[in-house]
């Protein structure tokens, strides 16, 4: 199994609608993604590691599918509206890495 993990660095005065991102992205990724999305979590940064530091991130989500060729296959016909979505609720560009699930 793989995960697929889009990072957003924390940015000062950057935008990030975590509603929006939780409600609507990721259920439509999901979606149209459908079985070779085995599942996902989506984390929101709270803090660096100093009590009252800011978080590395202001949030990541996390995608398990089989293999990197079944991601490949399911989210490659819907990049473009995937990541035509992303405007909708930040201004933070990801990073994202693919990893081997533990």
């Amino acid at each position: 199994m793989i995960r697929v993990s889009v990072l957003y660095p924390f940015t000062e005065g950057a935008r990030f609608d975590h509603d929006y991102y939780r409600d609507k992205h990721m259920p439509m990724i999901q979606t149209r993604m459908g079985s070779a999305c085995l599942g996902y979590r989506i984390d929101r940064g709270l803090s660096g590691p100093a009590p009252g530091s800011k978080p590395a991130f202001e949030a990541m989500c996390h995608i398990d599918c089989a293999s990197v060729e079944a991601f490949q296959a399911a989210f490659g016909p819907h990049a473009k509206e995937i990541n035509g979505d992303v405007k909708n609720y930040t201004d933070i560009r990801p990073t994202m890495q693919i990893s081997q699930a533990g």
